[in-house]
């Protein structure tokens, strides 16, 4: 189940100001040794040790890929890629420098295959938390507007909150990609 929490946007700036949407709220991170001691209790036929090593290297050589400058597709997961985090724009293609204009760079996934964001969006259920994650709300419990907020930015959400989700029409995030 897929948990949220409402948050107006503040950003009076934003055309969205005074507006509502949804956040999404994990309940916890686990790490590969978590996800290779699940996979074990799936029957795959691999150990947990097994599977946290394949697991491991499969990391290891992720990076070196991307790093190469490859896009990594796992199917029916993500399509992994490196994108670049401008500063600003220059006046000509001649002044552009690395240190001037690039600020850093940033892992993206886009989902794919059976984990695709329409897939995603018809297979989960969606549920209001309070602020304190715990207690659920009553009521629908399907996504009626697709799962996520408008977005005209990045992926970070307005305020520098924590939870992830997408900014509001007009929030932060002016990362060019």
């Amino acid at each position: 189940m897929i948990k949220y929490v409402l948050k107006e946007n503040k950003n009076k700036k934003s055309l969205a100001f005074g507006k509502w949407y949804a956040f999404p709220v994990a309940d916890e991170t686990i790490d590969l040794s978590d996800l290779a001691k699940h996979m074990e209790e799936h029957n795959t036929g691999f150990s947990e040790a097994m599977c946290l090593g394949m697991m491991t290297a499969m990391v290891k050589c992720i990076k070196e890929q991307l790093l190469a400058g490859k896009n990594v597709k796992i199917d029916n997961l993500a399509i992994f890629s490196v994108g670049i985090r401008n500063k600003e724009g220059a006046k000509t293609e001649a002044e552009f420098t690395v240190v001037g204009n690039i600020s850093g760079l940033k892992l993206r996934a886009r989902a794919t295959g059976t984990l695709s964001n329409a897939n995603l969006y018809n297979q989960a259920n969606v549920r209001k938390v309070s602020a304190t994650v715990g207690s659920t709300s009553t009521g629908d419990n399907k996504p009626s507007g697709g799962g996520s907020t408008p977005s005209t930015g990045g992926s970070t959400p307005s305020g520098g909150d924590s939870t992830g989700g997408t900014n509001p029409p007009g929030g932060e995030g002016t990362d060019a990609e």
